[in-house]
């Protein structure tokens, strides 16, 4: 629940920052989408859902991949194609990996960037179906100048690229609920006054861009939305074709892909069924007493990718109805000072309940490929993947299509301190589980099997020679390798 000392419910939002006539249209809107956001924050008591009232999602609402697969291809996908825009969302930094600069400028395989291999994916599908499928970047304030720079290199490529930019908005002080923000500058001093709100913020940024309004006129009526770091989010040809076979009046205006969740996916946001609605039920809305219920494997056992398909049209509609409405999620924030803030967001998925005959498809794993930490950075970089065109595919030669659980140390956070601790990427094709801790190096041509776990104890280090196979080994200490 949100608690507020008595009176704060009267504050009106701080308007302190709208007065100064010279604001750029652009901060003009972003206020007024502030403003929405923070009169709806004061005004919501207690939590978001009614944990009695929520329900798993009814079959038909879910669809297995294979069954929207087995419909096949029409002759004529190109059709299909010529009615799509892909969507990154490309807000975020790198800073979580130790590196500058947006996340999407990251290396991950033969020096290919995320930004270059989603270039090279549409490119590809543009190229052997003779189409023209756009693709188009959010950005936010943090990575949009270095983005536009490299945008430069693709101007030979067969993929037109547009860009937009979310909203920025003013990190509020958590004790006063004021903007922290001196004026309307990003950078010196002011520079953490200021963040993106969210991907939620996608449909009202991408209507004010009025690019929105672009790709309608062009005969666009859906795009496909992920996050630039998740190297599954391909064009799936067979979910464009479900969407637009279906008849006129039964247009599916938002398909979800969910996948099953493992152990490691325990706080990911799940579809459930709300007063005859699909909804997605996130972590941050879950009562303290049913948080272990949510992260079950057994009672909720999907989440969400966030890998999502949306009728454009639908979006116009709703933005001029003003009928979106996505739950707020209140983001706490410790500055570097000290000064506790908070961050109103929301989330792109939220929206599923407005849409119309919404609905779930349960993809399997490989289209959730997620690079979050140096851990997945070394599967997708490992021989457990190969590259086509811009796509990772699981290699032929892994028996078993699960991926290993990987777990490096904090002395491999950072991909510089990373990438200097192999001489080259180790073969994982047999591996199920690694475990390394402390100060490890990896000598070339290693080959890693089953379960392996390498602890260097604080002050030691361990270096795996060149050319050696641990195979369900444990390598503790002073480099003492046991049988696992």
């Amino acid at each position: 629940k949100f608690c507020y000392p008595s009176g704060y419910h009267h504050h009106s939002p701080p308007d302190c920052l709208f007065s100064s006539g010279k604001t750029p249209e652009f901060s003009r809107k972003d206020f007024q989408g502030f403003q929405k956001l923070f009169h709806r924050f004061l005004q919501v008591k207690g939590p978001s859902v009614e944990w009695s009232k929520i329900n798993r999602p009814p079959e038909q609402s879910v669809q297995p991949y294979e069954k929207i697969k087995a419909k096949g291809l029409p002759a004529d996908i190109s059709t299909c194609l010529s009615k799509l825009a892909v969507v990154k969302l490309n807000g975020g930094l790198g800073t979580s990996m130790g590196c500058k600069g947006p996340k999407s400028l990251i290396s991950v395989r033969n020096e290919n960037t995320f930004l270059d291999l989603t270039v090279q994916q549409i490119e590809h599908l543009n190229k052997t179906f003779n189409t023209d499928v756009p693709l188009v970047l959010m950005n936010s304030f943090n990575t949009d100048d270095d983005t536009k720079k490299i945008l430069q290199k693709y101007k030979h490529h067969r993929v037109n690229i547009h860009t937009f930019n979310q909203s920025r908005y003013p990190r509020i002080n958590k004790e006063s609920l004021l903007p922290i923000a001196k004026n309307m500058a990003v950078n010196g001093e002011n520079a953490e006054a200021w963040y993106p709100p969210g991907h939620g913020d996608i449909y009202s940024s991408f209507s004010n861009s009025g690019l929105l309004d672009k790709l309608i006129t062009e005969g666009k009526e859906y795009i496909f939305v992920s996050n630039i770091d998740n190297l599954g989010a391909t064009v799936d040809l067979f979910i464009l074709h479900h969407l637009m076979s279906q008849p006129a009046d039964k247009r599916c205006e938002f398909i979800m892909e969910v996948t099953d969740k493992t152990r490691a996916d325990v706080k990911g946001g799940t579809l459930i069924q709300y007063d005859d609605h699909l909804r997605l039920l996130e972590i941050a809305q879950v009562p303290k007493a049913h948080v272990d219920e949510f992260k079950s494997v057994t009672k909720f056992k999907i989440f969400n990718t966030n890998n999502l398909w949306i009728s454009l049209p639908a979006i116009r509609r709703l933005q001029d109805k003003n009928a979106l409405d996505m739950e707020i999620i209140v983001n706490p924030k410790t500055l570097k000072g000290g000064l506790n803030v908070i961050q109103l967001e929301t989330a792109v998925g939220a929206a599923i309940k407005s849409f119309s005959n919404a609905m779930g498809v349960n993809v399997p794993r490989s289209r959730f490929l997620p690079v979050k930490t140096s851990s997945d950075l070394l599967l997708v970089m490992s021989n457990l993947y190969s590259l086509d065109a811009g796509s990772l595919t699981m290699s032929k030669r892994r028996e078993f299509p699960t991926t290993p659980h990987v777990k490096l140390g904090s002395s491999f956070t950072k991909v510089q301190e990373f990438l200097s601790r192999f001489d080259n990427i180790p073969d994982m094709l047999e591996l199920d589980h690694l475990t390394v801790s402390g100060d490890v190096t990896f000598g070339k041509n290693v080959s890693l099997k089953g379960t392996v776990i390498i602890i260097a104890n604080h002050g030691d280090r361990i270096d795996i020679p060149a050319g050696a196979m641990l195979e369900n080994k444990i390598v503790s200490g002073n480099l003492r390798i046991l049988d696992h």
